[in-house]
């Protein structure tokens, strides 16, 4: 793989405002043209998506035309967490819609946004999105989940191709469950998402909302990480999962161009056995309300 080739550029931020770390909101049609120009002029050519992500498609698709790289993009976007999946009509049209908003002719994937739509799966879903493939309008079907146990389960699904998981600097719950070393046997291809922890990682015990007080000190101890092996956040963070998961694709967001560049520049860090043994240690066993932002609610 070259360098950038296991980015992928999460482009919630182009749709909603995105993130505890989030100080700008959403960027404008000539912001978001700046963050796609940046991720294609260096090689970042995946871009994740959603139709829940507000208008994120449209403002790819409206990006990837100005920019004339339509041919050379592949999106993994997501359905409608309301869809009937079990509609080869309604799938068959939210695809069609994704294609539309994007304004390309095939979906590198379509990932079911919920584990629970493994249920559902050898209940005649996953011949609807095969026949999709067939068709051309798909290149690979997968799950988005947030246990390890839904991630193994899905990796040994037929049919599935591909699994996106969450995993950054504080979070081994995936790799101690043999998530990671599972895909690579069965040849399947992992993406993990936040990897930043929503922005969790750009905070200090003093920044933290009020409601975030419990994660304090998870993110004393990282900022203590950084301030000793004097790296940035981005660096600690994107040097980590890079080692820790070293066949998996990376999601990473930005709310600006320049954001996009210092991730590619982070990305190229690599951490010394030592430093990776250090993060290990320090995050050996962190509680799962930190792990898990669907639990931060204020």
């Amino acid at each position: 793989m070259t360098t950038f080739s296991r980015l992928v550029l999460g482009t919630v931020q182009l749709g909603l405002p995105y993130g505890i770390a989030n100080t700008s909101g959403r960027p404008d049609h000539e912001q978001a043209l700046a963050i796609v120009r940046a991720a294609v002029e260096n090689g970042v050519l995946e871009f994740d998506t959603a139709q829940g992500y507000g208008d994120s498609e449209r403002v790819l698709g409206r990006c990837f035309q100005q920019l004339n790289c339509a041919a050379r993009v592949r999106v993994v976007s997501k359905p409608d967490t309301k869809l009937d999946l079990r509609s080869p009509i309604a799938v068959r049209s939210a695809v069609n819609r994704s294609l539309d908003g994007l304004q390309i002719s095939a979906l590198e994937g379509m990932l079911l946004h919920r584990e629970e739509f493994l249920d559902d799966w050898k209940q005649g879903v996953g011949q609807i999105f095969a026949d999709l493939v067939k068709d051309g309008l798909l290149r690979r079907v997968g799950v988005s989940v947030y246990s390890p146990q839904a991630a193994l389960r899905a990796l040994q699904t037929e049919g599935i191709d591909m699994v996106q998981i969450p995993g950054n600097i504080f979070d081994r719950r995936f790799e101690r469950a043999g998530v990671y070393t599972l895909a690579e046997r069965l040849g399947k291809t992992l993406y993990v998402r936040s990897v930043f922890l929503q922005g969790l990682v750009f905070h200090t015990p003093t920044t933290l909302p009020e409601h975030m007080a419990f994660a304090g000190d998870s993110v004393r101890r990282f900022n203590a990480l950084v301030a000793k092996w004097d790296l940035t956040p981005q660096q600690l963070s994107l040097g980590y999962i890079r080692a820790a998961a070293p066949n998996a694709k990376v999601l990473f967001g930005a709310e600006t161009d320049a954001q996009v560049l210092d991730n590619l520049a982070s990305w190229s860090t690599t951490l010394s056995d030592e430093c990776f043994q250090d993060i290990q240690a320090t995050f050996d066993n962190v509680q799962e309300r930190v792990l898990n932002p669907a639990l931060w609610s204020e």
